[in-house]
């Protein structure tokens, strides 16, 4: 079940953000689909080179990708790939759900739950969606919470919700760059570009349609960020004002005119690109680093954001999730044909041969997130803290010394 509509071809042909893939993980999980072939196809659209800069766009440190062993791909182009493989009926999207609810059976009784409870020993537990009045309810011996940083299955697991993680993030997006701004091209380069001042970053990546994906990142304790400056609404064309000229909105006002340049280009291009569409500003959450796990229960669990969501800074969130799907799949397949699935097998034969396998996927999984999302917190600590693009140039040399 899907939230969004069916992508056209033409939606999944726009410029996304980009995914680095980690052998370990996500691409793992290629390899175990037989799509790493086809995944090395669509790699081409932004490169593993990197650079960094100071305010002024100053070039502190820059490789062509040598060291990395990480391939890049856009979001669209990694759900293209993976839609392309599914049967036509798979997915049912533009499902909103709205709750679920655990049903246990034990001894001919029934409780349910729409919040968190222990699963008793040897009973069968079936979990309802209800996807409202246009949907409908539907039931399942076992439901894959991978609805994101909101999560409605999560609450049938946990009481624990995401929390401001204290970074604002503005999203914009400049098509056929290098013919339109040949000497912004040539800042930004053919891959990933970071300039960090003020607590503040200005980022970039290549993509598709020979673009640049631009990304403002601002660290402030204002949740309302978007509110108390004014941004709220405002078109990027009518936001680049109040984003780099006023002085007292803490925004882009100390940075040189290199980055001001590339900010202003990349707001009149999307404003051109989408007439009257607002800023595309967002605070950022996360789930707690330490601590986060659940009672293993028979009807649901959790993968993905839902499960361990983080921000960006280890870019972790696209493997840990494809990492997830693979191990999970793994102890399903086992668990079905273990209780005789094939043959037939009830539900509650299925969930008993799969309690134990869960329980342990849980509790690697919570393992793994730890240790990422720690990762990810002192990453952004780096990014965002004093003299953030020297410690940035610093992280890169350190990990070529290292190997």
């Amino acid at each position: 079940f899907e939230l969004r509509p069916l992508p056209t071809p033409a939606e999944l042909a726009k410029p996304s953000g980009m995914l680095d893939l980690h052998d370990e993980s996500g691409l793992a999980a290629i390899r175990a689909c037989d799509l790493y072939a086809a995944f090395t196809q669509r790699t081409t659209e932004c490169s593993e080179a990197q650079k960094v800069a100071d305010q002024h766009g100053a070039i502190l440190y820059q490789d062509g990708g040598e060291a990395s062993e990480r391939p890049e791909i856009s979001r669209h182009a990694l759900s293209a790939l993976f839609l392309a493989q599914l049967p036509p009926d798979c997915i049912k999207w533009e499902h909103k759900l709205r709750s679920a609810k655990m049903v246990e059976t034990s001894n001919g009784s029934s409780s349910s739950s729409t919040t968190t409870a222990a699963t008793t020993p040897g009973a069968h537990t079936e979990t309802t969606l209800d996807f409202g009045p246009q949907n409908g309810t539907h039931t399942f011996d076992l439901v894959v919470g991978a609805d994101g940083a909101w999560s409605k299955v999560r609450a049938l697991l946990t009481p624990e919700t995401p929390h401001y993680a204290g970074i604002q993030n503005i999203t914009l997006t400049i098509r056929h760059i290098s013919t339109a701004y040949p000497a912004l091209a040539a800042l930004v380069g053919s891959g990933s570009f970071t300039a960090l001042a003020h607590h503040q970053g200005i980022m970039s990546q290549r993509g598709p349609q020979d673009s640049a994906r631009i990304y403002i990142f601002v660290r402030t304790p204002d949740e309302r960020f978007a509110h108390s400056t004014g941004l709220a609404g405002m078109t990027p064309a009518a936001a680049k004002p109040l984003l780099l000229d006023d002085a007292d909105a803490a925004l882009l006002h100390a940075w040189g005119p290199a980055l001001k340049d590339l900010v202003a280009a990349a707001c009149a291009e999307e404003t051109a690109d989408n007439p009257g569409a607002p800023l595309d500003i967002r605070p950022m959450y996360s789930l707690p680093a330490v601590g986060h796990t659940w009672a293993s229960q028979r009807g649901a669990t959790l993968v993905g954001d839902a499960a361990h969501l983080m921000g960006p800074w280890a870019g972790e969130g696209v493997n840990l999730a494809l990492w997830d799907a693979l191990l999970l799949a793994e102890a399903i397949g086992k668990a079905y044909r273990g209780s005789g699935g094939e043959q037939g097998a009830t539900g509650a034969a299925f969930q008993e041969a799969l309690a134990p396998l869960m329980g342990a996927f849980e509790v690697g999984m919570a393992a793994r997130a730890r240790e990422k999302a720690e990762e990810s917190v002192a990453n952004g600590e780096m990014l965002f803290g004093e003299d953030a693009a020297t410690a940035f140039v610093n992280f890169f040399l350190s990990a070529i010394a290292t190997g």
